[in-house]
């Protein structure tokens, strides 16, 4: 199974709310820093940052959408 993101791509992160609820404040863009082992159920991980951030997330693939510059 492939990773779709790459190291360094920017990305946007749909943060979850308790039960499972998107949160559909306003989305921050982050940059993938590192693509992590696959999970056992088939779930892809990736390490992400925020430049307005001082710590790093673990989320999985279908969190994340690319980021279109615009």
């Amino acid at each position: 199974m492939p990773y779709i993101f790459s190291i360094n791509d920017d990305v946007h992160h749909q943060a979850q709310r308790p039960q499972g609820r998107a949160d559909n404040g306003e989305r921050t863009v982050y940059t993938i820093v590192a693509c992590l082992p696959i999970e056992a159920d088939g779930r892809i991980r990736y390490r992400i940052k925020s430049k307005t951030e001082n710590f790093e997330r673990v989320v999985t693939e279908d969190e994340l959408s690319q980021w279109l510059q615009q």
